[in-house]
């Protein structure tokens, strides 16, 4: 197994459609189980449309979408399937397999899954409360720390999740190899929208290809990433450099 730095990197819920059946899945003897439970789950939700709509915060065409999936269904690379901002400028396409391999996304559904397994196409947040597994970052945050913890065998786990999948995975919380990682505003409040989420995708494209040497002199388009104790910090274009 590579050495490099493991990287915690959100889903999406911006998904391409499609796929095939079968494929590669890296923790389904560990988790198959538990997804198990959740896949029931949500196919007993999908029977109730304003249930349903509820739990996927969906409404319309995108709820029609979801309920009539198959969580059986056709697979896609976690890679390919996720489209969102982060992931479009991860550009994964240009990774190597061993690349994608070192990159670990929470999913409600799933757990947990490389970039390289594969997924249906589904739509599902870890604040979802369900019949039987409840509120589901409080179902997987017992199984999936502990996972990674061993999985990652001590290698640095780079921290690119928002809060709400941070919350799935508390036992990673003060792990020595954990390296949280920060971004900030000019107005020096956390950084969101758009620009965030795309310098995110470009940090983890870095580390991916050069290792986390390389954060020191990273700079995107004005955005620039420092180390302090606490982990890296990446400051958007005017951001004082002391920075909370």
């Amino acid at each position: 197994m590579s050495r490099g730095p493991v990287i915690l990197l959100p889903p999406s819920q911006g998904k391409r459609p499609g796929g095939r059946r079968g494929g590669r899945d890296e923790f389904v003897a560990v988790l198959g189980p538990a997804r198990a439970r959740v896949r029931t789950a949500v196919a007993e939700a999908a029977r109730d449309a304003e249930g349903f709509a509820r739990i996927l915060g969906a409404r319309g065409a995108t709820l029609e979408r979801y309920r009539d999936g198959d969580l059986d269904g056709p697979t896609a690379p976690a890679w390919w399937r996720y489209d969102g901002v982060v992931w479009q400028h991860l550009e994964p396409e240009t990774l190597t397999d061993e690349q994608r391999g070192r990159v670990l996304v929470p999913s409600a559904l799933y757990g947990v899954t490389t970039a390289r397994d594969r997924l249906v196409d589904y739509r599902l947040t870890f604040d979802a409360t369900v019949v039987g597994p409840g509120r589901l970052d409080a179902f997987w945050r017992p199984i999936l720390g502990d996972l990674i913890r061993e999985w990652s065998g001590g290698r640095p786990i780079v921290d690119l999740l928002p809060s709400e999948h941070r919350r799935a995975l508390g036992a990673l919380e003060g792990l020595p190899s954990l390296v949280p990682v920060d971004f900030v505003a000019a107005d020096g409040r956390r950084a969101a929208g758009h620009a965030a989420k795309a310098v995110k995708g470009a940090l983890a494209r870095t580390i991916l290809l050069w290792g986390l040497d390389a954060v020191p002199g990273f700079h995107w388009r004005g955005w620039r990433a420092t180390y302090r104790e606490s982990g890296v910090l990446v400051r958007a274009p005017g951001a004082s450099a002391g920075a909370p």
